[in-house]
């Protein structure tokens, strides 16, 4: 069955992808047994469930026309089993072999010719554990989207029916003339937003000098940090904003730590994150398609005291709150879905390596419901987002707060940053730090 078509943003994402910089999310979810599970029962529930997602079984198509537009088709080979993998490891030779084995899941790419997802089961974990590892290609769906599909394999989560859209009212009859003007109209409206949005992202253009920049690499190591939501809370309450606020002051500071750790100056500078922002209406429960666009936050990495790392990023937060998602340089994905399909099959791979004249790394937050989730009645323990690393990006963050806490994982360029746990551990610190002094 055809699907709907990929939306001019969701092309782009395609067109980036490329054996050094895959455009696909990751997250590593974690749960902790009671006793041994069955791999091959877990396996077969897995690929029963993703067989009910109209969104897993559909794969890109490209179309004559618009040029260089695609759609979502049914893939009439699918079949949801070889989507799914197990593997067992042991942690005899390995101390941490869940971050040893998915550094290397992660950096391989999915075959953009099927179903742009893959699952794999982890047994064999330390201390009864075991993971999910789930990989959905950005053109598929963003942030949003991907939670309310990864919750479709789990336990307790209804997936609607196959249902004809409803009747539409019938509009009142207009004119050509009027029909003419509204069309102008919102063209030129669209036209102007786009306008006003290049004319920021040229503005916003810097020299590509980022200190954390990065050679283009396939290598990539993850790195989990699982952090109180309590105490994030706590200095929340004392120093107001935002619990996101927090953790990005946290993220400054851990930042900050790891440049001087890697022999780099701090002080009086800044890295400038892209932070993703879901335009999605409340009420859209759509599993695919990119809603998005961006804010630009230079994080305070010169500043060393941590209660002012907070202020600094509360009040460009609130400015960038104050414009709103659809104006300024941070708004480059609302841009992209402006741009005509083939122009992205043209130009996008090449125009994707200056991403460090725009901003020096990604943090994002994925939503997460507080309600208990399971897996065949295994309650979910850990839930560990990745997001992709532009072109010659060395880090990547990502954040999902699950139940009391706040789950950060760390994806970087292995070539450039050959030890995540110096990165990890700054995290740790800075967050220690932070508490302190609130």
């Amino acid at each position: 069955m055809a699907g709907s078509p990929l939306s001019a943003l969701d092309v782009a994402f395609l067109c980036l992808e490329s054996e050094t910089s895959p455009m696909h999310m990751g997250a590593v979810v974690t749960f902790t047994a009671r006793g041994p599970v069955d791999p091959a029962a877990l396996t077969a529930l897995l690929a029963q469930r993703a067989a009910r997602l109209p969104k897993l079984r559909q794969r890109a198509r490209a179309e004559l026309f618009p040029p260089g537009s695609a759609s979502w088709a049914d893939d009439p080979d699918f079949v949801a089993a070889e989507h799914v993998h197990h593997v067992p490891l042991s942690s005899l030779y390995e101390p941490d072999p869940l971050a040893a084995y998915a550094s290397q899941w992660i950096a391989e790419p999915l075959d953009t010719s099927r179903p742009l997802w893959d699952l794999t089961l982890v047994t064999g974990l330390p201390g009864g554990k075991f993971a999910l590892l789930l990989k959905l290609h950005h053109a598929l769906t963003d942030g949003a989207g991907a939670y309310a599909i990864a919750a479709g394999l789990l336990d307790g989560v209804e997936q609607p029916a196959r249902t004809s859209a409803p009747p539409r009212s019938i509009p009142a009859p207009r004119s050509t003339l009027d029909t003419v003007k509204g069309a102008l109209g919102s063209v030129w409206g669209q036209a102007n937003e786009a306008a006003g949005i290049a004319s920021s992202v040229v503005r916003a253009a810097r020299p590509p000098l980022s200190p954390i920049s990065a050679p283009l690499s396939a290598e990539r190591r993850l790195g989990f940090v699982r952090l109180p939501l309590p105490e994030l809370r706590r200095v929340r309450r004392a120093h107001g904003g935002t619990t996101n606020d927090v953790v990005l002051a946290v993220l400054s500071g851990a930042l900050r730590e790891w440049l001087v750790n890697r022999g780099q100056r701090a002080d009086g500078r800044t890295l400038r994150a892209l932070i993703p922002v879901s335009v999605r209406g409340r009420a859209g429960t759509q599993l695919g398609g990119n809603k998005l666009s961006g804010y630009l936050c230079d994080l305070p990495v010169g500043e060393d005291d941590p209660v002012e790392r907070l202020r600094v990023v509360r009040r460009a937060m609130t400015r960038n709150k104050a414009a709103g998602p659809s104006r300024g340089a941070g708004a480059l994905p609302l841009l992209a879905d402006r741009v005509p399909p083939l122009l992205h099959r043209l130009g996008t791979r090449t125009a994707g390596r200056a991403a460090p004249m725009l901003f020096d790394l990604v943090i994002t937050t994925v939503p997460v419901p507080p309600a208990r989730l399971s897996l065949d009645g295994v309650r979910v323990a850990e839930i560990y987002p990745f997001v992709p690393l532009a072109p010659r990006h060395a880090v990547g963050i990502a954040v999902a707060t699950y139940r009391d806490s706040v789950h950060v994982g760390l994806q970087v360029n292995g070539k450039a940053v050959p030890d995540v746990g110096s990165l990890r551990d700054a995290v740790l610190k800075s967050t220690a730090r932070l508490l302190d002094a609130s």
